[in-house]
């Protein structure tokens, strides 16, 4: 294909992208689902280039970008409240599911090793960060399933890419068990070790960065600063995002300014709506070739059809099976899980959410090529993801059945109301400790009625006055921005208060001393 043809097909895949989630979500369909069918059509119409995702691209070049976007969005207060769920989940789950998945897939598909079944089901095994974001954001799910969800998708590929490794080795060798708890563990710490190691040099180099291009700029690249070192060292690069964008995102207030904070925000979002909507129209558009490959492999039709459903009611069971041991836990388990208060419901709802996309289309193809119906395998992969992708349709019909209370809108919103006045009455102290009595008293009583009423200020700007604001305004009310983004800090790190009421009283203040900024505030020239 010329220059010419791949720039147009580029062109038109973004296009198609964009277009398609945003019809999906004005109807109130689920874009992932809408994407893969208009791919997998698109597949079959003449002129369309065959395409094939190569998995080092999609494990090297698109999962490090989109897990980062997610746990930087992530609260690691909100992981941290939740961290036995979310590890109940991204390893004990995983491991069950490919033990549980690996031999239902051995009993069912003709002359396959139970190395290649066990692989298969680490493939499987990991649910999927944008699906089940996807998913979370068009069900009012409860603050805290949804933080579960997203801990155990973000964490859950870690787990499953390690038992994928094991398996492979066992395919073409013998694997020592101990050798396996050993990767497992080294996994584990060095892509700790390295997450942490590169939040903390980011965030000492970024907070010397005033520039939100330059800021931003470092950013992008921040996901392949963890992923390939910690690969190298033979350790979780997966995790290694993880954990630098959750550190990253938790020290964001502190290191960056509120334009490069603001800037990184929609920066990511972009990153993330592209890469992980056409993800499931690559997804879609890869069925011919897959489709093609399967029907190489000797297995029937009818066969092909008992097979898919085992597999898929085995992939089900396992985690339905597993919530029910996870529920019981927290309902009698030791008092401090029982504290919890996990309830029926939650567990039931969380069987229901299991969905699984890119990583295991892109595990699937890393199965060694002399492995027994490999290509099959790869089309059963394909099933496993477009049904469990269905399976969560059904999933905002089973939160109304259960009666799960939704998110309260009315709570967070005091709690807002409550932080942000604590915040200001940070600034009004502020203020006056750095009053002189040089200043103009027009000056100081505007920055205490604006401290007040920062609200009704911030909604209902005056373009012509703050344009005639004199520099003191400006420099004072950002001292008390500073006191203020403090006070909300020092009250997060408290656990006064939840995570969606800090951050919509941070992006607040941000807002605000962005606003100032770009007038060019302290006579210095707006950054760019």
């Amino acid at each position: 294909m010329d220059p010419v043809s791949t720039i147009v097909w580029i062109v038109s895949f973004v296009v198609v992208t964009v277009t398609v989630t945003g019809l999906s979500r004005r109807v109130g369909w689920s874009a992932p689902v809408v994407l893969v069918f208009v791919g997998a059509a698109a597949s079959f119409v003449p002129g369309v280039p065959e395409v094939a995702l190569e998995p080092e691209v999609v494990l090297f070049g698109l999962l490090p970008p989109l897990l980062f976007a997610a746990a930087i969005q992530t609260s690691i207060v909100d992981v941290r409240a939740r961290r036995d769920g979310i590890l109940l989940l991204s390893v004990g789950l995983v491991a069950f599911t490919v033990v549980v998945v690996g031999f239902a897939t051995y009993l069912v598909v003709p002359a396959i090793t139970l190395a290649a079944a066990f692989a298969f089901g680490a493939v499987v095994a990991p649910t999927d960060t944008v699906a089940v974001q996807a998913v979370a954001g068009r069900v009012k799910l409860p603050r805290r399933l949804v933080t579960v969800l997203e801990g155990e998708s973000l964490l859950n590929d870690a787990t499953a890419l390690v038992a994928l490794n094991a398996s492979i080795a066992a395919i073409v060798s013998v694997v020592n068990p101990v050798s396996v708890g050993v990767d497992f563990v080294l996994a584990v710490v060095v892509g700790i070790g390295v997450g942490l190691v590169v939040g903390l040099v980011l965030a000492t180099i970024r907070k010397q960065l005033r520039s939100p291009v330059l800021d931003t700029s470092l950013a992008l690249v921040t996901p392949y600063l963890a992923f390939i070192p910690s690969q190298l060292l033979h350790g979780s690069g997966v995790l290694a995002v993880v954990v630098a964008g959750l550190y990253l995102g938790y020290r964001s207030p502190t290191i960056q300014t509120a334009e490069a904070r603001i800037a990184e925000t929609i920066n990511w979002r972009t990153v993330s709506f592209l890469l992980e909507n056409a993800v499931f129209l690559f997804i879609g558009l890869e069925l011919r070739s897959i489709l093609t490959a399967a029907f190489t492999s000797g297995i029937t039709i009818p066969q092909t059809i008992v097979i898919s459903i085992v597999v898929l009611l085995a992939i089900f069971l396992a985690r339905f099976l597993w919530m029910i041991g996870t529920t019981t836990l927290y309902r009698y388990g030791p008092q401090r899980l029982r504290e919890r208060g996990w309830s029926w419901p939650t567990g039931i709802a969380v069987s229901f959410a299991g969905i699984r996309g890119v990583v295991t289309l892109a595990a699937v193809f890393l199965l060694p090529e002399d492995t027994p119906h490999r290509e099959f395998l790869q089309f059963l992969a394909f099933v496993v993801v477009v049904g469990t992708l269905l399976e969560g349709l059904a999933l905002p019909w089973i939160i109304r059945r259960l009666k799960l209370p939704p998110p309260d809108f009315a709570q967070e919103a005091s709690e807002m109301q409550r932080l942000l006045a604590e915040a200001q009455s940070a600034g009004l102290e502020h203020l006056e400790s750095q009053v002189t009595g040089d200043e103009d008293d027009r000056v100081i009583e505007r920055l205490r009625i604006n401290a007040l009423f920062l609200s009704d200020a911030l909604e209902n700007p005056s373009p012509d006055d703050r344009a005639d604001l004199p520099l003191e305004y400006r420099r004072l009310r950002r001292t008390m921005i500073t006191a203020e983004r403090q006070a909300v800090l020092e009250a997060r790190a408290e656990g006064r208060y939840q995570e969606p009421a800090v951050r919509s009283v941070l992006a607040f203040l941000d807002a605000e001393e962005s606003a100032l900024k770009a007038g060019g505030a302290d006579g210095k020239k707006p950054l760019m």
